[in-house]
């Protein structure tokens, strides 16, 4: 199933999983979500898998901050909400979920590696 997000997807998700409900800052942070996980280059998926999709979005969410503060979880919970809601069954701690912010926000972790670690997280 390829689950197509959008603005209001990304706007429940901030709503219901950031303290706070804090304000976004950045609305092309958002648009750029968007639009990346359902990039396509002459009709081929440029993200082939639900994991792939889901780094994209956490990759520029974290990259590009939206929201005022709790980005990096923000991020994490779109990701894990991508995950979920395309079919998948998802398990991962809090430890992984700091894990994995920290290797795509300092170590630069690409799109593909982020895939894999989220693959870890499925059963």
């Amino acid at each position: 199933m390829d689950l197509r997000i959008d603005l209001a997807w990304l706007l429940m998700i901030a709503e219901h999983k950031t303290p706070g409900d804090p304000q976004v800052t950045d609305w092309g942070a958002l648009v750029a979500a968007v639009s990346r996980h359902e990039a396509e280059i002459f009709g081929v998926p440029v993200y082939e898998t639900p994991h792939d999709r889901a780094a994209a979005l956490l990759q520029v969410l974290l990259h590009i901050p939206a929201l005022e503060r709790s980005n990096a979880l923000f991020a994490s919970s779109v990701a894990y909400a991508y995950l979920v809601s395309s079919g998948l069954k998802v398990v991962t701690s809090p430890e992984q979920v700091r894990d994995l912010a920290r290797l795509v926000k300092e170590d630069g972790a690409s799109v593909h590696a982020i895939a894999d670690q989220l693959r870890l997280w499925s059963l």
